[in-house]
């Protein structure tokens, strides 16, 4: 099982209405807003600035412009650039809203500072080996650590099937993040270099090489400052409670995906008010009193009057190959097991309940 900087995290929160805000991820909204407003700014109205936001590496070694480090790699002069990695940066924002801001920023700061020592360490190499000779002048911006969160994403989270075509192939819930990396990849002559130095720091620092995790890190007290004074500016509410309704869907589907999100609002209610009691009491959760299978609340006709009781349907049975890659995520078998048989042997469902609560 991989050990990463980021726990026993290895699932990725599925799409639904809770995960399109940015709630409990104001370090990824900061990042999201604040660079993609100043690149909008330099591009349209202070094009004759952009020249302090050149990440040009031989100035900073043979003119010791120590400033171009920073300037030149937080602020992308390619809009394309920074529409590519603020969409990759909204897609990982799931690590901040997991683990909490200090760690995501302390992995954001670790893998920044790292690129920057890979970046002159590649070029030269490339100069040296190959004896070619590299721009001066690299694609500026945030770029290196997003690339280094693809580390994390690869190892920590699992692939789980969306459809296949054409026999092997198939889409995964990763796929597009992987398009869209490749697309940041590909859109520059010489950003594969920040992109190598980028994933490199990222395994460099979640492997703990040198134990660098410990020394390019985020301050408790700093992080309290930041928190207390940034975190009301950039904190999202929580989402409303009633979902949108896609355009021109019918009467049938509006109904279908009004009935599942009140299952969800009343399943996330149940489960508040008896996790509640548990902290009380103490004890394991009936995942099979709260959530009953998907499928037979499905099929249930909704009609009025009273309605005779029925007898409890037989356990399900569990997979145990699904069990062991819930058990691979950090889960105990007893929740693994309880989620299985209330989620109908649904293993995004599952998954889904498990990480939220």
């Amino acid at each position: 099982m991989y050990q990463s900087l980021f726990g026993d995290f290895q699932s990725w929160e599925p799409l639904t209405c809770r995960s399109l805000d940015l709630d409990k991820a104001p370090l990824s909204k900061s990042l999201l807003l604040v660079p993609s407003t100043l690149s909008l700014l330099l591009t349209l109205l202070l094009p004759h600035c952009q020249k302090f936001f050149v990440y040009d590496l031989h100035a900073v070694k043979n003119d010791f412009q120590i400033w171009r480090l920073i300037c030149g790699r937080i602020i992308c002069l390619d809009l394309k650039d920074a529409f590519c990695s603020g969409l990759l940066i909204y897609n990982f924002r799931i690590f901040e809203r997991r683990f909490g801001s200090r760690k995501f920023a302390s992995f954001l700061l670790g893998s920044w500072v790292l690129s920057a020592l890979f970046d002159f360490i590649l070029v030269e190499a490339v100069q040296y080996l190959l004896g070619v000779t590299v721009a001066s002048n690299l694609p500026s911006g945030f770029l290196a650590p997003v690339f280094a969160l693809f580390v994390p994403f690869h190892c920590s989270i699992p692939r789980v099937q969306v459809a296949q075509i054409l026999g092997p192939l198939s889409i995964t819930n990763k796929t597009l993040i992987y398009i869209l990396g490749l697309q940041l990849f590909t859109s520059g002559s010489y950003i594969w270099i920040v992109a190598m130095s980028g994933l490199i720091s990222g395994m460099c620092y979640d492997r703990r090489v040198l134990q660098v995790h410990q020394v390019l890190c985020i301050p408790s007290r700093l992080a309290q400052f930041f928190s207390w004074a940034l975190e009301p500016i950039f904190s999202s509410s929580e989402p409303t409670s009633e979902a949108r309704v896609g355009m021109g869907a019918t009467v049938d589907i509006q109904r279908q995906q009004r009935m599942e999100q009140l299952d969800r609002q009343l399943m996330l209610s149940q489960f508040a008010q008896v996790r509640r009691q548990r902290q009380q009491q103490g004890g394991m959760i009936n995942w099979n009193r709260l959530f009953p299978p998907l499928r037979q609340r499905r099929n249930i006709n909704y009609q009025e009057g009273p309605r005779s009781e029925q007898r409890a349907p037989p356990p399900l049975e569990v997979s145990e190959e699904q069990v062991a890659r819930l058990m691979e995520m950090g889960f105990s078998r007893g929740d693994a097991l309880e989620a299985l048989r209330a989620s109908n042997n649904d293993l995004n469902v599952a998954t889904n309940f498990l990480l939220q609560h």
